[in-house]
């Protein structure tokens, strides 16, 4: 009779605690890994970015800077969601998803920086640093990485504004003026 207790007790202590997941397993063996975030920060080199980028940077003076993975992280999610500065930086603090992109290995609650050092980041690594970026998604994309060329839309859409010109004045002040 006492050994079968011993084996319900057994059994019972290995069943996981849902409670307790949070506490002892990884961030990353809490996400979906058919996420296309978390596929995406897999195939992503980005070493690429840090040795590139870490010139703009100093070891010794001013202010700790944000780790490159994570400034480089946000740019990307800005463009493919189409989002904000202030916006990418809100939903990074809600979304884990996010979060594992930039390189975290824990679930934060708050803002990952201010906007205002996503515009600074921009400023630093220059047109050069967006292009390795740009060029970078497309070494992920495919073949179209072999295209040294790049064909945009910029078909351009005239707006329906008027300028006061004397003329139109003229009219104007005659259809004010007559009774």
């Amino acid at each position: 009779m006492s050994l079968k207790i011993l084996q319900i007790c057994i059994m019972l202590s290995k069943q996981k605690n849902s409670a307790q997941i949070g506490f002892y397993s990884s961030f990353e063996e809490q996400l979906n890994h058919s996420h296309p975030l978390y596929i995406l920060a897999n195939r992503i080199d980005w070493n690429v970015f840090e040795e590139a980028f870490k010139k703009h940077y100093s070891a010794t003076q001013g202010k700790p800077a944000k780790p490159i993975r994570l400034m480089v992280s946000l740019l990307i999610l800005k463009q493919l969601r189409n989002l904000s500065d202030e916006s990418v930086v809100g939903q990074w603090a809600e979304n884990a998803y996010y979060q594992y992109f930039g390189g975290e290995k824990l679930f934060s609650v708050k803002p990952p920086c201010v906007p205002t050092e996503l515009v600074e980041f921009r400023k630093r690594i220059g047109e050069a640093g967006s292009e390795l970026i740009f060029k970078e998604s497309i070494r992920i994309n495919g073949k179209d990485a072999d295209d040294d060329n790049l064909s945009g839309d910029t078909t351009v859409q005239e707006k329906n504004i008027t300028y006061p010109t004397d003329d139109k004045l003229y009219k104007k002040i005659i259809r004010n003026v007559r009774p």
